[in-house]
């Protein structure tokens, strides 16, 4: 569940499935249902309220952190933790969120709990700072591992458009271990949330574009800037948050991946949130970073026209984004269908024509014909540059700067021992077993 704000009843939109099987057909039937496929029988259904891809869906990597073994906080080895994350004491946490109040949680999902909290700044202690707490649930495994993983790559990437990890806390009390991670605060949500039917204010035309240009800066970065390939793995409107200046950040890395070399794949179990999955992937496991270039492709088509990708309550013929949108959007003359009635004709249609053509070549079907996210970059930055966007929203005070600057102080030469241990596949703080692969059985 990613950190974001409510200052208001929640607006998101119910979650969309998570799977790990081929198709979304096999979900007929149960809306707004979410279901775990894999090794053990599927699970019971949680709630619906903005449950993120990593908080539903298997991650198909074992940590040295076994099942049982995983239950006690002795087992675990921080001795060499980065210097880029506070720890955080459980009472500590404890203390912010006002013994973690429910009038303080601002989200809920498989993962466990997110809290608003807040704690003093490292470098002025006099000051505070507002942050969102996600607390580990204490039943199952997958959880864990989703929490090991955002550890590791949080741990050593860092961009504006990447949601900031300041800290972890995992310790023992008498109920046993306890798990928590310690994000920036996202104080307008997610995009999930300002797509949304029930948003009273839907998002501007100007902030559509600048959401797009800023997810593809921080996919870019994941790709091809930072220090190791990362395949981000879970794209979608509720991890795209909007932070107190209305700058989009990627949340939410508990299925992220480490990327094979450009042209290659890896294979791996298939997980993620139907219907935004790339069809290669869906139907054999083969995992690139062109999955993502098509999941962009289809927040692309979510921006453009307000709707979900895959929606049950609409007629058949439209029930599917992708495809409902296809005979429209080549069409000039019926371009204007498909766009968001909320938008109210306030918008340039040449640059949603051209926003809905960059899409097209992101939503190819063989992978190797879609653009690296470096091209799509520059083609949105193209767009955006030629569009008059004025200023969308009157942000609010400032924090991310201050948190920003007392975090990267933070920073030792550990990180580049961080990265080599990643690689390698052998960190020495938390490190990975050797797993088996498993492909999907399609159908």
């Amino acid at each position: 569940m990613p950190p974001r704000a409510r200052e208001s009843p929640p607006l998101s939109r119910r979650a969309m499935p998570c799977f790990r099987f081929a198709g979304w057909e096999r979900e007929q039937g149960k809306e707004g249902g979410e279901e775990r496929q894999g090794p053990a029988r599927s699970q019971s259904a949680r709630s619906n309220s903005s449950i993120s891809g990593s908080e539903c869906c298997s991650l198909n990597v074992s940590s040295e952190i076994g099942g049982e073994s995983f239950g006690r906080y002795r087992q675990l080895s921080l001795s060499q933790r980065p210097d880029t994350l506070r720890v955080f004491t459980f009472q500590e946490l404890k203390s912010a969120t006002r013994s973690f109040s429910r009038a303080l949680m601002i989200g809920e999902g498989g993962f466990g709990c997110v809290y608003r909290g807040t704690i003093r700044s490292t470098l002025e202690p006099r000051r505070s700072l507002d942050v969102a707490i996600k607390q580990l649930g204490r039943k199952g495994l997958q959880g864990q591992k989703e929490w090991v993983t955002e550890v590791n790559f949080l741990g050593v990437v860092d961009h504006p458009n990447l949601v900031k990890l300041i800290g972890y806390c995992a310790e023992d009390d008498e109920r046993g271990v306890q798990l928590l991670l310690v994000y920036e605060f996202m104080p307008h949500g997610s995009l999930a949330d300002h797509l949304s039917t029930r948003s009273p204010r839907p998002v501007s035309w100007g902030m559509r574009l600048r959401v797009a240009l800023d997810t593809a800066r921080g996919l870019k970065y994941l790709h091809e800037d930072s220090e190791f390939k990362i395949i981000f793995r879970d794209l979608k409107p509720s991890n795209i948050l909007l932070d107190e200046n209305w700058n989009a950040k990627l949340s939410d890395f508990g299925l992220a991946r480490l990327g094979p070399q450009e042209g290659s794949h890896v294979s791996t179990a298939v997980v993620g949130t139907i219907g935004y999955a790339a069809p290669e992937y869906i139907h054999t496991g083969r995992l690139s970073s062109k999955n993502d270039i098509w999941s962009f492709g289809v927040v692309l088509y979510e921006l453009l026209t307000g709707r979900r990708p895959l929606d049950r309550n609409r007629p058949r013929g439209e029930q599917n984004l992708v495809e409902w949108v296809k005979p429209y959007s080549s069409d000039a003359k019926k371009f204007e269908t498909i766009m968001d009635p909320r938008l109210e004709g306030k918008y340039s249609l040449k640059s949603a024509a051209r926003l809905a053509s960059l899409a097209n070549k992101c939503l190819v079907r063989h992978a190797r014909h879609r653009p690296k996210m470096s091209e799509v970059l520059e083609m949105v930055q193209k767009i955006v540059d030629s569009s008059d966007l004025g200023t969308p929203e009157h942000p609010l005070i400032n924090h991310s700067k201050e948190l920003a600057s007392d975090e990267k102080k933070r920073k030792g030469l550990n990180l580049k021992r961080r990265i080599a241990d990643i690689k390698a596949g052998e960190g020495r703080w938390f490190t990975w077993q050797k797993w088996t692969p498993k492909l999907v059985r399609t159908q």
